[in-house]
């Protein structure tokens, strides 16, 4: 009968089966980062694209959801939800920056492109033009969100015009803000006082934070910037376009 292995033998066995199974899930854990960040965004690529022409398609012909609130499939007043009907620039992350902005924030809106809250403002309107985006993956629409500073543009393309918003600096309504989850008042009409009255055309972004976390939320406000330009008197878009 041969001897039982010595305990020492016995630990370093079991080291080894330990360490053996965190490798391996490590290297899981990269794979669903891997799919998360790049698999997901190359989708949301061809996704984008599509949305992108539809909407092109859709404005050429006359057919501007903003100018037709009351259309089959929005209730009076409301855009018809899950449909594209505005594009977001960010000349800070380069010209080739642009995305489709969607009706509605479900979770499969936002894999599709960033989301306007229904009950917030329209481009230009006074009050609150509120949107979410995913930070990383599903296209990263705000990834580099924290980067903004302030006096940054923002620019909405609608199917008439343009309208530039620019990040606020330190104020009563800060330019960016780190929340938690529940701070839901960053997107009312007044951010930070819900109770209040709007005087000012505001856009605020709201993200997850940090990356690859969703245990807080990084926001972003600013301002509309003087009165909307007409894409027929500026067909290769605003000056602050161009600023990047």
């Amino acid at each position: 009968m041969s001897a039982p292995p010595p305990r020492s033998g016995i630990g370093r066995t079991l080291v080894r089966g330990l360490g053996q199974t965190l490798i391996t899930l490590g290297a899981v854990v990269l794979l669903f980062l891997g799919y998360q960040v790049w698999v997901t965004d190359e989708i949301n690529e061809g996704v984008q694209s599509e949305l992108t022409q539809d909407l092109r398609q859709r404005w050429a012909v006359g057919d501007d959801p903003l100018q037709a609130p009351d259309r089959p499939g929005g209730a009076p007043g409301q855009l018809p939800m899950e449909e594209g009907f505005a594009f977001i620039r960010i000349p800070a992350f380069g010209l080739d920056y642009v995305r489709v902005v969607l009706e509605g924030t479900d979770e499969d809106k936002l894999t599709e492109g960033p989301g306007h809250y229904p009950d917030s403002a329209l481009p230009g309107e006074v009050g609150n033009f509120a949107m979410a985006g995913h930070r990383v993956g599903k296209g990263s629409p705000f990834l580099d969100l924290d980067q903004l500073g302030p006096g940054d543009a923002i620019i909405i393309e609608t199917a008439a015009q343009w309208y530039v918003y620019r990040v606020l600096g330190d104020g009563v309504i800060p330019g960016q803000q780190i929340v938690s989850p529940d701070r839901v008042e960053v997107v009312a009409p007044v951010p930070g006082a819900p109770a209040d009255l709007p005087t000012r055309a505001l856009l605020t972004l709201t993200t997850c934070h940090p990356k690859f976390s969703a245990a807080q939320r990084l926001i972003v406000h600013a301002e509309l910037d003087g009165q909307p330009l007409a894409k027929a008197e500026h067909p290769d878009g605003p000056p602050a376009l161009r600023e990047g």
